[in-house]
Order: C-alpha cells, then sequence, then structure tokens
C-alpha cells in the first residue's frame, strides 16, 4: 500500500512547529508520542524501518513500516507498509507464555523478509498488547510478555527498554480518534468540525470525539477528557475505553459465561442463537459449550435483544451530543456490516445506527433457517445495536462511516506509534 498520501499526516504534524502544549500534571504514553512527534530529532536523509506488533484479544498483528527521510530535519514520509497477522491472540497461550511467544516469532520472520539486512540492527522492534492481556491475572499477562521480550532479544532488530508492554484502553481511542482527523484534513489550521471514532475490539470498545457543547464538557467525568493545544487551536477530547464491552467478551456477558465459565459439561443457551445449535467455543484459553434455546424457549430478535441489553444497560457514560454527530467505525463495526452486505469489503460504506437494527432483526428472525456463517451473527448485531443505541446513546440517525483505511493508510494506532517509536530514539539513515 504505497502511500504518498501518508504524507498528508506527516506534513500536518510538521506544521504546528512544536506548539503541542497538554495540560496535565504528569505527562502519559500518549502525551509523549505527540509532544516527540511534534518536536522531531533531527535525522538525515534515507530509509527508516520500524515493527509494530499489535497483541489484540483475538490475534497478534505486525506491521512493518517504510518510511522515507526526505528532507533533513523534517519529519518522514510513509512509504509503506507490510502486514501478517496470526491467531490466537497471546491470550489464548495464558498456560503456555512460551508457546504464545512463538506466533510472534514466527510474524518476526515477515519482518526479516520484508527488511534489508543492512538495516537489521537500527530497525526497533516493539509489541504493545491490548485489552486481551489487560484481562488476564497481572502475573499471567506478565509471565507472556517476558517470553515475548526474549524472542526479541534473539532477534536481529534494535529492541529498546519498553520494547513489550500493555497499552492502555484509551490511546487507542485517541491515537485512531487523531489519525483519522490527521488524514482527513479536520485538523488542518483552526477547523474544529472534526469526526468522533468508534473502535470496537474482541475484549474492549473505545468512544472518542470532541465535544461541542459546554454542556457536555460540565457533565463529563474528568477522566474522559483529555486536553492539548495543537495548530494554534486547543482541543479536548471526549475518550474512554469500556473493558469487558468488546464483541467476543459481550458474548461471554449474553451466555451468562463470565461467572460460570468453570463448569464442566454445562451449556450455556441464547435466544440469539439457532434452536438446534449444539457446539464449543474457545476464547481466552477457555472452552465454553453453548447452544440455542432448547424446544421451550424463544428464539428472535425481541428475546435476544432483551439479554444483549442487560450486558449494556446503564453501564456506560452516555453524553447527549453524540445523538449529532458523525463517527467513524472500525473493527467489529466493520467486519459485521462486511458479513452481512451491508457495506462492501474494500471500499466500507456509510450507515446509520438504525441500519445496524434492521439488519439485526432480519438475521434473528430467520435463526430457523440459519445454515452457514457464524452462529453468533444475531447476537453480534443485536449487540451493536444495543451497544450503540443503549450504551452510548446514539440517535438511530446517527451517520457512521465504517472504513479500515483513510486514503489508503490504516486507521487504527499502530502507525502513529510507529511513527513515534522512530523519532523518540532518534533513528536515523
Amino acid at each position: 500500500m504505497a502511500l504518498y498520501q501518508g504524507a498528508a499526516f506527516f506534513m500536518l504534524v510538521a506544521s504546528c512547529v512544536c506548539s503541542t502544549v497538554f495540560h496535565r500534571e504528569q505527562q502519559t504514553w500518549f502525551e509523549g508520542v505527540f509532544l516527540s512527534s511534534m518536536c522531531p530529532v533531527n535525522v538525515s536523509a534515507g530509509t527508516l524501518y520500524g515493527i509494530m506488533f499489535d497483541a489484540g484479544s483475538t490475534g497478534t498483528r505486525i506491521h512493518v513500516y517504510t518510511f522515507v527521510q526526505k528532507v533533513p530535519g523534517q519529519l518522514p514520509v510513509l512509504e509503506g507498509e507490510i502486514f501478517d497477522s496470526v491467531k490466537p491472540g497471546l491470550s489464548a497461550f495464558v498456560d503456555q507464555p512460551k508457546q504464545g511467544a512463538e506466533t510472534v516469532q514466527e510474524l518476526l520472520e515477515v519482518a526479516k523478509d520484508s527488511i534489508p539486512p543492512s538495516h537489521w540492527k537500527r530497525t526497533p522492534v516493539v509489541l504493545k498488547a491490548t485489552a486481551g492481556l489487560r484481562l488476564l491475572p497481572e502475573e499471567k499477562a506478565e509471565a507472556l510478555l517476558f517470553e515475548v521480550k526474549e524472542i526479541f532479544k534473539k532477534s536481529p532488530f534494535l529492541v529498546p527498554d519498553d520494547s513489550v508492554s500493555i497499552m492502555d484502553g484509551s490511546y487507542e481511542g485517541i491515537l485512531a480518534w487523531v489519525t483519522v482527523n490527521f488524514l482527513t484534513g479536520q485538523l488542518h489550521g483552526h477547523n474544529q468540525e472534526t469526526v468522533g471514532t468508534l473502535d470496537l475490539g474482541g475484549a474492549s470498545t473505545q468512544i472518542t470525539f470532541l465535544p461541542q457543547f459546554e454542556k457536555t464538557l460540565e457533565q463529563t467525568p474528568r477522566d474522559y477528557l483529555t486536553s492539548f493545544e495543537m495548530f494554534n487551536s486547543t482541543y479536548k477530547l471526549y475518550t474512554h475505553s469500556y473493558l469487558g464491552f468488546g464483541l467476543k467478551a459481550a458474548r461471554l456477558a449474553t451466555l451468562g459465561a463470565l461467572e460460570t465459565a468453570g463448569i464442566d459439561g454445562y451449556t450455556f443457551r441464547s435466544a440469539c442463537l439457532p434452536r438446534w445449535l449444539e457446539a464449543e467455543w474457545i476464547f481466552g484459553g477457555v472452552k465454553y459449550q453453548y447452544g440455542g434455546n432448547q424446544e421451550a424457549g424463544e428464539v428472535g430478535f425481541e428475546p435476544c435483544y432483551a439479554e444483549v441489553l442487560r450486558v449494556v444497560q446503564g453501564k456506560l457514560h452516555q453524553p447527549d451530543e453524540v445523538q449529532r454527530g458523525s463517527f467513524y467505525a472500525f473493527s467489529y463495526y466493520y467486519d459485521r456490516a462486511v458479513d452481512t452486505d451491508m457495506i462492501d469489503y474494500e471500499k466500507g460504506g456509510v450507515l446509520k445506527v438504525e441500519d445496524f437494527e434492521r439488519k439485526a432483526r432480519e438475521v434473528c428472525d430467520n435463526l430457523e433457517n440459519f445454515t452457514s456463517g457464524s452462529p453468533f451473527l444475531c447476537m453480534d448485531l443485536s449487540y451493536i445495536t444495543a451497544l450503540l443505541k443503549d450504551g452510548f446513546g446514539f440517535a438511530s440517525s446517527t451517520v457512521l462511516q465504517l472504513t479500515k483505511k483513510v486514503n489508503n493508510i490504516e486507521t487504527g494506532w499502530a502507525l502513529g506509534a510507529t511513527f513515534h517509536l522512530l523519532q523518540s530514539l532518534g533513528i536515523s539513515h
């Protein structure tokens, strides 16, 4: 994905002339990203590489970025990206940390094939884990990260001191918001007509937007707000990550499997599943038996929606102004819209919240005719509808832009994190 459009992102950043100011007493990892990105070190002309691992709850992904430093002292231009992934995620190896680290070793071979050997020693490699590891007991998560660090140490690449870590969920949301609004030109100059971002992972979900009304700022918990100054404008972002409200974690909650996962031979049943279904599902290294309601139980949209509603109702903060906002939505929002032909896989598309509800009704009320695809489709679509409407408080008419890329550039946090990594290390050709 060769991408001179990336220049727009980096040149916009360069134009701020080191004017980023954060209003917090202690600098966070996110603030470090932008402080160092706004004031880059002087690097000489040439080609730079960076390796970023995104260790999510459902899989581990590698991004190998190529940057070209065309003008010394200016930010480099994104030249290309190599991407690959493996499943399951690291959290599935909770009791086999060495085996989990071997999946990272497999992806490191992709990096070795993508980067000239002459650049290996000065190409940094970093892994940031997200919600899957946040949900694990600390000692289990640390054991996995330790084994990954050992794999990195044996690699031919540059291994920074903090090369393996768990990233706070709010940073995912913040970086996605900034990336999208940079790439769409919304943060250029004094323009504050921005779009919000919604990310739905397997274990957590994030919402980020720029409030336009003082009422929102006054009624929002303080830890949901992050202030910073950029391009001579001050932005106060609303952002929060909800751990346990990702799509797959929500399946467990809907099934009632969170507290009783350890009962052998027990089958969790739901009105969101085909009546005849009997199956098993492994998530986070735990095996669950599940199935549809048997002959006497209800099935279909209404009883299913009642189940998912219990998962989200009253659990999330609801800022009123999101009902009138415009949002970009990623990850499982995108995937489930593709799975049900609501949008094109390559191009994405524009949907309203009510479109998810319409499709959920269609799928759930035809469960008896289910023959192929994911048996969780009715549950997933119903949960997405409930999360948007009854969780976040969106209006049925709220517009969602479903996308994986903006101007051919991935919308996730990995690019921004890699760029920061190169700048903070002062790597040059």
